[in-house]
């Protein structure tokens, strides 16, 4: 089956936007220190502790699990810890190593205190997985060399490094291979002032003045999300410098965010097809598969990008039966209950 554009890609083209020149920009806002790094205390207090103590040691930090929603800095936290430990990062991800030997390749590359990033790493064949297990455990890799009577492994030394693995679905990861994991981090949403200050820098580094009540606005449309706060910043310089505007205030950050459809929830077009759905069906629940039917798009799609959000504010609570609309999604739709089959008959 043909999976759609999940995790990373998938939010990473919220608002239709050209993503390569997003992507560059991206790299070039990302902090290069952990105190640098706004937000996530907690899984920053923790790392900042397990390097230390690493490095007192002179060995290489434990293997690393960043979980959570997309764009929530588990790639820059992979960044910060390569640099901390005074190692190189290889990145790579799950879909990318398809066969055994792209992993042998990956791995027998590594030096000495590198880190390896996977992203999605839920998304590993099976057969892959299983052969990392060992190079995880005792930095060891088997092969198989010819088929039939012929056959014979061969065991690889590895020198001693860092995975770093990212996955925005911590649930579809193997018993065996989170286990192996000695640190586990979950990143989630930023509250509004963490994203006012990521605006903040940001706009200092673009040469970007915005005002306080611009950036405000725009953290608190941001769906909790700095990849996103960071490129609503980038839409809302481009409409300042093409109307002349020589400083961005509300009323421009307002008009930006209109033209890209997110209202004053910070809920975009799909987001209001989803709760449409599920106001459609009168307070029923209704399945995921029944509502990417409805709004034409990916289940995987809907349940790594959308839904986190829908959920931690409050529109969308899931049961048993399925996905319902609470009364906040009624409120963001303008609609009140009993009369959803009437608007859309």
């Amino acid at each position: 089956m043909t999976r759609g554009k999940t995790g990373r890609d998938a939010e990473s083209s919220f608002d239709g936007t050209a993503v390569s020149d997003d992507r560059q920009l991206d790299a070039a806002l990302r902090p290069t220190a952990f105190d640098e790094f706004v937000g996530q205390q907690a899984a920053i207090g923790n790392l900042k502790v397990a390097i230390e103590a690493a490095r007192a040691r002179q060995e290489p930090l434990e293997h690393l699990l960043l979980s959570g929603p997309p764009g929530l800095g588990k790639t820059t936290l992979a960044n910060l810890v390569a640099r901390e430990l005074g190692g190189n990062l290889r990145a790579t991800s799950g879909p990318a190593i398809e066969r055994v030997r792209d992993l042998a390749g990956v791995l027998t590359n590594l030096r000495r205190g590198d880190v390896l990033f996977v992203d999605e790493i839920h998304r590993l064949p099976a057969a892959v997985e299983e052969c990392l297990y060992s190079a995880m455990e005792d930095f060891t890799f088997d092969i198989i060399i010819d088929q039939g009577p012929n056959a014979r492994s061969i065991r690889i030394d590895l020198e001693k490094f860092t995975l770093v693995g990212a996955t925005t679905r911590e649930g579809l990861l193997s018993a065996p291979l989170r286990g192996r994991f000695g640190l586990l981090e979950r990143l989630d949403f930023y509250p509004v002032e963490h994203l006012s200050a990521i605006l903040d820098r940001s706009a200092r580094l673009l040469r970007v003045r915005l005002a306080p009540d611009a950036i405000e606005l725009i953290a608190r449309r941001s769906r909790g999300t700095p990849r996103i706060a960071n490129r609503f910043l980038r839409r809302v310089r481009d409409l300042g410098q093409v109307s002349g505007a020589k400083k961005i205030d509300e009323p421009l950050a307002h008009e930006t965010l209109r033209r890209l459809g997110i209202d004053d929830f910070g809920l975009g077009e799909l987001d209001r097809r989803i709760l449409g759905a599920l106001v459609r069906s009168g307070g029923e629940p209704v399945g995921l598969k029944t509502i990417a039917i409805t709004v034409g798009e990916e289940p995987d799609t809907l349940e790594d990008v959308y839904e986190p959000f829908l959920v931690q504010q409050g529109f969308l609570e899931k049961t048993p039966r399925g996905r319902r609309a609470t009364d906040r999604a009624y409120e963001a739709l303008g609609i009140a209950r009993g009369q959803e089959r009437d608007l859309f008959s």
